[in-house]
C-alpha cells in the first residue's frame, strides 16, 4: 500500500461490462433482496469502496453539511476518518426526520420483567419529546457537549432515552452494564473521566431485586471527576440522596420543556465509549464516532435482519453492550422500526417468557444469543408449543459461535424450519456486524457466519504474516479495508489501539478470532486467540480476573481457562496456588470468598464453576503459563497434549489430571 492510499482510499472504476452502475444500483442496494443482489453490491464495494459508501450516506440520511472526502486511511498510524468536513446529529435521523410520516408508529415496546405490569408502547413523536426533556435535564445539570456520561441503568426506557438524549446534545454516553460491581464502574468512570452517572434505585431480575444505587454510592467513593448523579426511580425502594450531588429524575423532568435543538456534530466526534475486556490488565474504552458508526448499524441492520415497515423486531440483548447499542437503540430507530426492549430474563416467570412475548407482540424478528438457545433447549418442549410464533420470520444468533445442536433446534423448533437463521459475528470494535448469511439472500450453513457484508474485506492470515489464498483454509482473521463503524481508538490511549489491532499483521485489522473458510468461501469463527474468552456471550479478559483472586490473602498465584459447557459456551476455571500449601482453612469456604471477590471487583459474570488448588501451574521454563494444557485437560482431552517435557515441572500436568478428572466424571 503506498502513501497516497495510506492516505485517502483509492479510487477503482466499476467494469461496466460486468456489474450494474451505481447509479442504476444506487436505490436498490441499502436493500439486499437477492443473491445475485448481493454479488453485484459486494463486488461495486470491492472494486469502488469510496463509491459505494458515499451513496448510502448520500442517499439514505439526513446531513447539515455534505461530507469533503469519503475516508482518509492511515494504517501506519492506526488513523481512519470517515466522511470528513460532514454534520450531522444521529438523534435526527433516529427520530426528527420520521415524525412527519411515522410520528405516530410505536418505536420502542417495553415489556417490564414482571408480565403483570404494564407493558409500555412509545410512539417516535412521544420518544422525540422524552430525549429532548432528558437532554434539557442533562444540560440543566451542567452536561456540556464533550462531556462524558456514565449511564448504569436496567433495562428500562431510560436507558435508551438517555443514550439519545446525550447523543442530542453532542455528550459522550459511557453505558455500564447494570450487572458489574462498584469496583469494575468506578474504573470505567475514572478511565473516561465522566462528569455525570445516570443510575436507578434498583432493578428488578427475575424474582430478584438489585441496589443499584448502593453500588453507585460506593463507586463513587473514589470517582472524583463526578459532580451530578441523576437517579430514576424504579423499584421505589429507600435510598440515600447525598445532597448536592444526587438528584431525582422525575422532579428534574418538571422543571424543563420538551423542546430542544440538536448539537451540530461533526462526523469524527465522538458518540460514545464502550468498554470491553483485554487480554491484559484494564479494560479498554472503546471510541465510537458518529457519521460512520450511524451509516453502518443502519444498513446492516436493514439488511440482516429484512427489516419491513410494520414488523416488529427484538433484540434480547442489555443495551450495556454492543450488540444493545447497535441493534436496539441506533440501527432499528434509524429504519424508523419498532423495538422492543425487555427488562427481564428468560426464566421469569417460566421458561416460557420469550416465546410469551414473541406470540404478544408478534415479534418477526428475534434475535438472542447462543447461550440463551442452549439453556431454552434442555427445558420441556411444552414451554415452546405452549404459544403462537408463526409471526416469526427471521432469527439471529450473536455472541458467539452457535454450536450445530443448538442452532438446530432453533430452527426446528423456534422458527418451525421456515425462518433463516442469521449467526451474526463482529465485536465491539467493530460497532456493527461483519459477517452474516442476509436471510432469504444467502443460503445458510449450520455453524458459519457464511458471507461478509458489502463494504467488509476479511483475510486470512498466517503465523509468518502471509494472507491465505483459496478457499477449505484456515488461519486468523482480520479486515483489509476500513468500514465506517470501526472503533477508533481506545480512549485515552491510542498506542494501545495501534498495538492490539493494528500490530500483529501489517495494514490489517486483526480481529483476535481465528477463523476456517469452507469449499465455497463461507466463513465460520473458531474462537479466540489470545487470553480472552467468551461466557454466555460477554467477552471476558483472564487478566483482570486472575488479578482479582490474587488479592486474596491466602492465593499465592493462579490462571484462569475457559472450557465447554453445555448452556454458556465457554464456562470459567480457575487454577489456584496457595501461599501456604497446608491451608488448614475449608477449600469449599476458600473457593467461595474467591468468586466472592471476582464478583466485587468484576461481577458475578465472571465467576468460577470450577475451582482447582494446586500446587504448581505448568510453566515453560521462561516463566510463561502453559494455558493450552489446562485447556485441553479441562476439556476431557488430558490424552492430546503432547509433548510436556520442556515444562519447568512436567509433573504438575499430572497433577492437575488428578484435580480436574472428578468434574469430569461428573
Amino acid at each position: 500500500m503506498n502513501q497516497e492510499s495510506q492516505q485517502n482510499s483509492s479510487k477503482h472504476s466499476v467494469n461496466p461490462e460486468k456489474l450494474k452502475s451505481l447509479k442504476e444500483l444506487s436505490k436498490e442496494y441499502y436493500n439486499i433482496d437477492s443473491l445475485a443482489k448481493y454479488i453485484d453490491v459486494y463486488r461495486i464495494s470491492q472494486t469502488d469502496p469510496d463509491d459505494f459508501w458515499n451513496t448510502i450516506a448520500d442517499r439514505n440520511f439526513v446531513w447539515k453539511r455534505k461530507w469533503d472526502s469519503v475516508l482518509k486511511w492511515s494504517p501506519e498510524k492506526a488513523e481512519v476518518t470517515w466522511f470528513e468536513g460532514a454534520q450531522l446529529n444521529i438523534t435526527e435521523n433516529a427520530i426528527d426526520r420520521h415524525l412527519k410520516t411515522r410520528g405516530n408508529k410505536t418505536a420502542i415496546i417495553w415489556e417490564p420483567n414482571n408480565p403483570d405490569e404494564e407493558a409500555l408502547y412509545i410512539s417516535y413523536s412521544e420518544l422525540s419529546e422524552r430525549v429532548n426533556k432528558m437532554a434539557n435535564v442533562l444540560k440543566k445539570n451542567g452536561v456540556q457537549k464533550g462531556d462524558r456520561v456514565c449511564i448504569y441503568l436496567p433495562m428500562i426506557p431510560e436507558l435508551a432515552i438517555a443514550t439519545l438524549a446525550c447523543a442530542r446534545i453532542g455528550a459522550v454516553h459511557s453505558v455500564v452494564f447494570a450487572g458489574f460491581s462498584a469496583s469494575a464502574l468506578s474504573s470505567r468512570i475514572n478511565d473516561s473521566n465522566c462528569r455525570m452517572v445516570i443510575t436507578s434505585d434498583g432493578s428488578y431480575r427475575g424474582s430478584k431485586s438489585i441496589d443499584l444505587k448502593s453500588i453507585v454510592d460506593e463507586a463513587l467513593e473514589s470517582t472524583p471527576s463526578v459532580d451530578c448523579v441523576l437517579v430514576v426511580k424504579r423499584i421505589f425502594s429507600k435510598v440515600e440522596m447525598r445532597k448536592g450531588r444526587d438528584v431525582w429524575l422525575h422532579e428534574e423532568l418538571k422543571q424543563v420543556n420538551d423542546t430542544c435543538e440538536a448539537e451540530v456534530m461533526n462526523a469524527e466526534d465522538t458518540l460514545f465509549i464502550l468498554y470491553t475486556s483485554g487480554s491484559t490488565g484494564t479494560p479498554k474504552g472503546m471510541v465510537h464516532t458518529t457519521a460512520g458508526y450511524m451509516v453502518y448499524t443502519a444498513f446492516s441492520f436493514k439488511n440482516i435482519f429484512q427489516y419491513k415497515e410494520d414488523d416488529v423486531y427484538w433484540c434480547t440483548a442489555d443495551i450495556g453492550w454492543i450488540t444493545g447499542h447497535s441493534y436496539i437503540v441506533y440501527g432499528p430507530l434509524l429504519n424508523g422500526a419498532t423495538t422492543l426492549m425487555f427488562e427481564g430474563v428468560p426464566s421469569y416467570p417460566d421458561y416460557g417468557r420469550f416465546w410469551n412475548i414473541v406470540e404478544k407482540y408478534n415479534v418477526n424478528q428475534f434475535y438472542t444469543a447462543p447461550t440463551a438457545i442452549r439453556a431454552l433447549a434442555k427445558q420441556d418442549i411444552e414451554f415452546v408449543n405452549t404459544y403462537d410464533l408463526s409471526s416469526l420470520k427471521v432469527l439471529g444468533s450473536v455472541g458467539e459461535p452457535i454450536n450445530e445442536e443448538a442452532w438446530n433446534w432453533y430452527y426446528e423448533n423456534i422458527g418451525k424450519r421456515k425462518c433463516p437463521i442469521v449467526d451474526t459475528w463482529w465485536q465491539t470494535e467493530t460497532g456493527g456486524i461483519m459477517i452474516s448469511p442476509i436471510p432469504f439472500v444467502t443460503p445458510t450453513k449450520p455453524t458459519y457466519a457464511t458471507l461478509p457484508l458489502p463494504g467488509i474485506q476479511p483475510s486470512l492470515m498466517d503465523d509468518s504474516g502471509n494472507e491465505i489464498q483459496g478457499n477449505s483454509v484456515s488461519g486468523k482473521l482480520c479486515i483489509k479495508y476500513p468500514w465506517p463503524s470501526m472503533a477508533r481508538t481506545v480512549y485515552g490511549n491510542h498506542q494501545r489501539y495501534k498495538d492490539t489491532y493494528f500490530s500483529a499483521f501489517k495494514d490489517v485489522y486483526f480481529t483476535g478470532d481465528g477463523a476456517l473458510r469452507d469449499e465455497v468461501g463461507y466463513y465460520r469463527i473458531t474462537g479466540r486467540v489470545d487470553d480472552v474468552i467468551i461466557v454466555s456471550g460477554h467477552n471476558l479478559g483472564t487478566a483482570p480476573i486472575e488479578d482479582a483472586i490474587n488479592e486474596h490473602p491466602a492465593v499465592a498465584e493462579s490462571a484462569i481457562i475457559g472450557f465447554p459447557h453445555q448452556v454458556k459456551g465457554n464456562a470459567l476455571a480457575g487454577f489456584v496456588i496457595l501461599k501456604n500449601e497446608g491451608e488448614s482453612r475449608n477449600k469449599e469456604n476458600l473457593s467461595k470468598e474467591i468468586n466472592q471477590l471476582i464478583a466485587s471487583k468484576i461481577g458475578p459474570i465472571a465467576k468460577l464453576d470450577r475451582i482447582h488448588f494446586v500446587s504448581g501451574l505448568p510453566k515453560t521454563r521462561s516463566g510463561k503459563i502453559m494455558r493450552r494444557i489446562m485447556r485441553k485437560i479441562s476439556s476431557g482431552e488430558g490424552n492430546q497434549i503432547g509433548d510436556v517435557s520442556t515444562l519447568l515441572d512436567p509433573s504438575i500436568v499430572e497433577e492437575i489430571k488428578e484435580k480436574v478428572q472428578p468434574f469430569l466424571d461428573e
